[in-house]
């Protein structure tokens, strides 16, 4: 991630944070990383993996798109790169995502907010994705929808996957 959309995601987690009434120590300990980590990437360094950008959005009550909105540039870590597409304004909420995997990739996601759930359409390459231990092979055109509040992963092959991706969260578990 650049320089400049560090310090925005810092900003922006900082206003979210100090709205939620918590300070760095409560947000850092819920999110189980450090706090002088948490300070810094508040301040526009470090280099935060999508992990830590999730828990941080599960602990501040907020869709991962809502933490991520003000970064235009795609976030990569590992092979995988996403970008926030669009934030929906209805009820449940519902974030979409472009997201791409290098070959002989595989991302362990953490569980999200319960009851939400994943819906994804792969666009290019083949892609094994799910909860873990019920994962499902996906070719171009295939769609699937998983419980996303348990871990979950995405696994490459020999190609490139690109994807479409949405996140349904839970009506009662997302902010007004």
């Amino acid at each position: 991630m650049d320089r400049l959309s560090l310090g925005t995601l810092g900003q922006h987690l900082q206003r979210l944070r100090q709205k939620k009434g918590l300070s760095l120590s409560q947000l850092a300990s819920a999110a189980g990383i450090a706090k002088s980590n948490l300070s810094r990437l508040e301040q526009g360094n470090g280099n935060p993996t999508l992990d830590t950008i999730w828990r941080l959005a599960v602990q501040l009550n907020v869709p991962f798109g809502t933490l991520v909105a003000p970064i235009t540039v795609p976030l990569g870590e590992d092979g995988v790169q996403v970008r926030l597409i669009d934030q929906g304004k209805e009820r449940p909420q519902v974030d979409a995502y472009w997201m791409r995997c290098a070959p002989h990739t595989i991302r362990h996601a953490e569980a999200h907010t319960p009851g939400a759930r994943e819906s994804l359409t792969l666009v290019s390459g083949q892609l094994e994705a799910g909860p873990e231990g019920e994962t499902r092979v996906l070719r171009a055109g295939d769609t699937h929808a998983f419980a996303a509040d348990r871990p979950h992963l995405y696994r490459t092959g020999e190609s490139w996957a690109t994807l479409l991706l949405t996140v349904i969260y839970a009506e009662g578990d997302t902010p007004p």
